[in-house]
């Protein structure tokens, strides 16, 4: 039977704001590397044999062009899948099957995993992977359970029947219960115990199987999943699932819909130097750490500091003292809390939603198919913005009814349009858009095109475009 990888890359990751915002999730990030979360899960898939085609990836509409850019960066060509909003798990699996089985024309083996964790020894991942296959083929369920290196308070536990002897090593093994996540002493008697495993939330079943029981346990989800793809809309080598049908599905994870209710749920214990990277302290046990136990990104100076995670972004930080302390810094947000707290980094987002502030959502730079713009001044009547283009890359032909924009090219070539004039500019250029032109910037070079552009107006906001073509299906939107 082939197997299929299935990346649910749809996570908003909140917990390790200011750095992952809702627009641009910790899934995309380069937290334990060179590479982006999601291009780590994409990497280790090479480990795995009998693999059929691409990966299916799930992702949120509002990521499309991101998720779809780094796939390609990571030389991926997956069927990527767009959920108009987040329901969780339990749809987004059920979706993929529909899929895969579609595309194969028969049964395959569908390797569920999450887009936002690390694994440090992918090897042993990939070895976890072929003792559960069997299992698998035979029509059980088979889930992921991390052994646990300390009472952990963040995470679900599963407890598992090994015959007398740890969960360590003992192979498949069914599953006797999910556990929801214990206070601390109830942790550590889990661990003691030698019986239970951290729920992973990664999965190893059969399509027919996992739809099968879909079915038999949440009805209604499996209903709403297949109305969802079967309204589905392709553009621009996406699949966008129907809004209507998909949005009247309710939340649920595979572990509630379909692992705590199924018969043939079992788990394969792992050792992979796995997280989930659910909160700033846990940046520690993936990341190196100097003499005394700190882990500093970036432009950092910090003096008698201990077990402290410190990452500057844009500026020099300077830190004295701390102990047990996450600080990190970003071009519009600085978050100081003691690693015993890290859990409440959720808190500070809904409170920032709560007062409207778009911090909650946005960085300063903002990520768009053609590149990124970077708001660097602004003030009622002006605003300054970095824009980077791509090399080969085009804005959408648009117009703005309330501002006007100056453009100076700091490096690259840009090939302008206003009205009815096409023209180069080469760094040092500039021009000037008036009020109501159409206009359209283009990156015809292999570098990349930066311009400082002036903003003019009464009315700044980004609602005030006017696209009339687009390259990237946006006609129409103002993203």
């Amino acid at each position: 039977m082939n197997l299929v990888p299935v990346i649910l890359c749809g996570g908003s990751g909140t917990r390790l704001w200011p750095l992952s915002r809702a627009l641009y999730p910790k899934q995309l990030l380069a937290l334990a590397g060179s590479r982006s979360l999601l291009q780590d899960t994409v990497a280790r898939l090479a480990l795995l044999p009998g693999t059929a085609g691409p990966p299916v990836v799930i992702c949120n509409e509002a990521h499309r062009f991101l998720v779809a850019g780094q796939l390609g960066e990571a030389g991926a060509d997956p069927a990527l899948i767009l959920e108009p909003e987040g329901r969780n798990t339990a749809p987004a699996a059920a979706i993929a099957a529909l899929v895969a089985r579609r595309r194969a024309g028969s049964d395959v083996l569908l390797l569920v995993l999450p887009a936002d964790h690390v694994i440090r020894d992918p090897l042993s991942f990939a070895a976890a992977v072929a003792l559960a296959r069997p299992a698998a083929e035979a029509g059980q369920l088979v889930t992921f359970g991390v052994v646990p290196t300390r009472p952990e308070t963040g995470y679900g536990y599963i407890r598992t029947d090994p015959r007398g002897e740890s969960a360590r090593g003992a192979g498949v093994q069914p599953v006797r219960e999910f556990v929801e996540k214990p206070d601390y002493e109830t942790a550590r008697r889990y661990v003691d115990s030698g019986a239970y495993l951290w729920n992973s939330g990664m999965f190893l079943f059969s399509a027919d199987t996992y739809l099968s029981e879909l079915a038999a346990h949440a009805p209604d989800i499996a209903a709403s999943a297949a109305a969802a793809l079967a309204a589905a809309t392709g553009e621009g080598g996406f699949l966008a699932l129907g809004k209507d049908s998909f949005g009247s599905c309710r939340k649920e994870s595979i572990d509630y819909a379909v692992m705590e209710k199924t018969r043939h749920a079992a788990v394969v214990p792992l050792e992979a130097g796995w997280s989930d990277v659910g909160s700033w302290a846990s940046l520690l046990d993936v990341n190196d750490r100097d003499g005394q136990g700190n882990a500093l990104k970036g432009d950092v100076v910090a003096i008698d500091c201990t077990d402290s995670y410190v990452r500057a972004e844009s500026r020099l930080v300077a830190v004295a003292g701390l102990d047990g302390c996450i600080v990190v810094e970003t071009r519009d947000a600085v978050l100081v809390v003691p690693k015993a707290h890290a859990q409440d980094v959720k808190k500070i987002v809904e409170e920032l939603e709560r007062r409207g502030r778009t911090e909650s959502r946005l960085g300063r730079e903002v990520f768009r198919p053609w590149g990124s713009y970077d708001s660097l001044d602004g003030a009622p009547g002006f605003q300054v913005k970095r824009l980077t283009v791509l090399p080969g890359a085009v804005l959408s032909l648009q117009l703005h009814h309330r501002r006007a924009e100056h453009w100076v090219v700091v490096s690259g070539t840009a090939r302008i349009t206003r009205d009815e004039e096409v023209f180069d500019l080469a760094a040092g250029g500039h021009t000037f858009i008036p009020l109501g032109a159409k206009h359209r910037i283009e990156n015809p070079g292999t570098d990349t095109l930066r311009i400082i552009e002036v903003q003019l107006g009464d009315y700044l906001g980004e609602d005030d475009i006017v696209r009339f073509e687009d390259r990237y299906g946006r006609q129409g939107r103002t993203d």
